[in-house]
């Protein structure tokens, strides 16, 4: 507050109100996992409002909602390489023993607990297709 940074009091404000929400909500206290998922919701969310404000022309809008995912990114734990999703990858599907795109869903729930706020799910899901041969 004392540096005049407005923007990133706004984020620690709306972050505070979102994990006090879940808890209120749910009646629990958040661990950490579940707070980075909160964290990740909110950077999902502004994701999808920054492509709705480029179709719109918003450019306004558009530097906001980049501010903010910067912002929350900064209170996420470092991403993983590309080298080490796919050694995670590898890892879950020999433990797996997966074999086809059927145990899909066994590699992700194994790979989902170590990278957890450290990767894009979605992005993990289309190499684990690939590497599966989906």
């Amino acid at each position: 507050m004392r540096s005049g940074e407005k923007e990133r009091l706004g984020v620690i404000r709306m972050i505070t109100s979102a994990i006090k929400q879940r808890e209120v909500d749910e009646r629990i206290a958040l661990d950490d996992a579940q707070v980075l998922s909160v964290l990740e919701k909110m950077i999902k969310q502004r994701k999808e409002s920054l492509v709705q404000f480029q179709a719109g022309n918003r450019q306004d809008l558009v530097d906001k909602e980049n501010a903010e995912i910067t912002l929350l990114q900064a209170y996420m734990p470092s991403q993983l390489s590309n080298a080490e999703i796919d050694a995670l990858i590898n890892e879950a599907v020999a433990a797996a023993g997966a074999s086809s795109i059927k145990d899909m869903g066994k590699v992700m729930g194994l790979i989902k607990a170590k990278a957890q706020g450290r990767a894009d799910m979605a992005s993990v899901g289309a190499k684990i297709k690939a590497k599966l041969g989906g």
